[in-house]
C-alpha cells in the first residue's frame, strides 16, 4: 500500500488531458451526425459509432503518447522536420480544418441559444464565440488544471443533457442487436458514415491531446514514463467511454423512441421531437446539453487552432486574434447556410478530408525508435493504427468517387 498510493497520486495530474479531448467527440458535429443517422436509418449505424470510437480511443493515446515521450506536440515534431515550404502548406489544411471545426461549434451553440430563448441563429452565434472566448481567458489567467476541470463539468452537463431521454425511453434489445452487426443502407448512407467518421475521429483532437501531454511531469525515470502512460491509457478510456455512450445514446433515441417523428433530419426537429414524446423538460435538457457542447468545444476547438499556429507558424499568436480567425469565418458561413444541421454534417466531412494528414504523421512518428526509443510502437498498434489511416482514406476515396462520377 506504501508503494501504490505514491503512484496514485502521480497519475493524477495526467487525469484530464484526454477528457478534454473527449469534447470533440461529443460536439454538436457528433450530434447531428447521431441524430441524423438513427433518424434516417434506425438504429442500423450503431456499429460505425461503436468502431470509430474505438478507433479514436487508439488515436488519442498514440497523440497522448508522443506528447509525453518527446516533451512536444504532433505539430511541433513536424515543425522540426519539415522545410519551410511544406511546413506552411501542412499549417493550411490544419487551418482549413480549425475553421471547419469552429464553424460546427459555433452552429451548434447558436442552435441551442435558439431553442433555449428563441434568439436568431445569427446572435447566438456571436454569444457563443464570445463566451468560449471568456473560457480560453480562464485558461490563460485561471492556468491549464481550472480549464480542464471547467470543460470535465460541461461534460457531465452534457453527458445527462444527451442521455437523459434514452433512461426515459430506453431501445429493445432487438435494436441494440441490429445496430452492432456492421452494414449499410445504401449508397445514400455513406456521406453520413463519412460526416460520422470524421465527426468521431477529428483532427483538431490530435493536435491537441499531444499539446496537453508535452509538458505533463518529468520523463526522466522510466518508471515515471511508465506509470504516466498507464495513466494516459485509463485517462483515455474513460474520456472516450463517456463520448462512445453519448453518442451511441443520441442515435439510439432518435431511432427508437423518436421513429415516425417528422423533421429529425434537423436539431431543432430532434428537440421539438423530444418535447412532443418525452415531455418538455427532456427537450430542455437536450437544449441545454447541446449549449454544453457547443460552449465547450469551441474553446477547446480554439485552444487547439492555437497550438497548430504557434507550432507551425512558428510565432504566438494571442487568443482574442486566434479567435477572430476561425470565429469571422463561422460567422460568415453561418448568415449563408440555408440548412444549419445539414452545414454541421457537411462539416464534418470536411473534418474527414483533412484527418489523414493528422493520422499518417502521427503513426509514422510513433513507430520510429530514433523518435520514441524504448516507447516505440508494438507492431500490433501500429498494424491497427494503421488500419484506422486505411478506413479513413478508403471513406475519402469512395465518396469522392460517388460524387465526381
Amino acid at each position: 500500500m506504501a508503494i501504490s498510493v505514491p503512484r496514485a497520486r502521480s497519475g493524477v495530474p495526467l487525469l484530464g488531458p484526454g477528457f478534454v479531448a473527449a469534447i470533440a467527440y461529443v460536439d454538436p458535429g457528433n450530434v447531428a451526425t447521431s441524430t441524423a443517422a438513427g433518424a434516417r436509418y434506425g438504429s442500423t449505424l450503431l456499429w460505425v459509432v461503436i468502431a470509430t470510437t474505438g478507433m479514436a480511443g487508439l488515436v488519442q493515446y498514440l497523440a497522448a503518447k508522443l506528447g509525453l515521450v518527446t516533451g512536444k506536440s504532433l505539430t511541433e515534431v513536424m515543425r522540426d522536420r519539415l522545410s519551410t515550404r511544406a511546413r506552411l502548406a501542412y499549417w493550411a489544411q490544419a487551418e482549413v480544418v480549425a475553421i471547419t471545426t469552429g464553424l460546427a461549434e459555433v452552429l451548434g451553440g447558436a442552435i441551442a441559444l435558439n431553442l433555449l430563448f428563441g434568439l436568431p441563429v445569427m446572435v447566438g452565434g456571436l454569444i457563443t464565440g464570445v463566451v468560449s472566448t471568456v473560457l480560453l481567458i480562464l485558461r490563460d489567467q485561471a492556468g491549464q488544471r481550472i480549464f480542464e476541470h471547467v470543460v470535465i463539468a460541461l461534460l457531465v452537463i452534457i453527458g445527462v443533457g444527451f442521455v437523459a431521454g434514452l433512461v426515459a425511453a430506453p431501445p429493445t434489445d432487438a435494436d441494440i442487436l441490429s445496430g452492432v452487426t456492421p452494414g449499410f443502407a445504401g449508397a445514400d448512407s455513406l456521406w453520413l458514415v463519412v460526416g460520422m467518421f470524421g465527426a468521431t475521429v477529428m483532427p483538431h483532437a490530435v493536435y491537441l491531446h499531444s499539446s496537453l501531454a508535452k509538458d505533463r511531469g518529468p520523463r526522466t525515470s522510466p518508471d515515471g514514463l511508465a506509470r504516466m502512460l498507464r495513466t494516459t491509457r485509463a485517462d483515455v478510456t474513460i474520456a472516450m467511454t463517456i463520448a462512445g455512450a453519448v453518442n451511441i445514446a443520441l442515435l439510439l433515441l432518435a431511432a427508437g423512441a423518436l421513429s415516425g417523428s417528422s423533421d429529425l433530419d434537423s436539431l431543432g426537429g430532434t428537440h421539438d421531437a423530444i418535447a412532443g414524446r418525452l415531455g418538455d423538460d427532456f427537450a430542455l435538457l437536450f437544449a441545454i446539453g447541446l449549449l454544453a457542447s457547443g460552449l465547450a468545444a469551441t474553446a477547446v476547438g480554439t485552444h487547439a487552432g492555437a497550438e497548430v499556429m504557434a507550432s507551425l507558424l512558428v510565432r504566438t499568436v494571442p487568443m482574442a486574434a486566434r479567435r477572430l480567425i476561425t470565429l469571422v469565418p463561422a460567422i460568415a458561413l453561418l448568415s449563408l447556410a440555408g440548412d444549419p444541421t445539414r452545414t454541421l454534417v457537411g462539416s464534418q466531412v470536411v473534418l474527414a478530408f483533412g484527418l489523414p494528414f493528422a493520422l499518417i504523421p502521427l503513426i509514422l512518428l510513433t513507430s520510429r525508435r530514433d523518435v520514441m526509443g524504448a516507447r516505440v510502437n508494438h507492431r500490433a498498434t501500429t498494424a491497427a493504427a494503421w488500419g484506422v489511416a486505411a478506413v479513413a482514406l478508403g471513406l475519402d476515396a469512395v465518396l469522392l468517387w460517388t460524387t465526381l462520377s
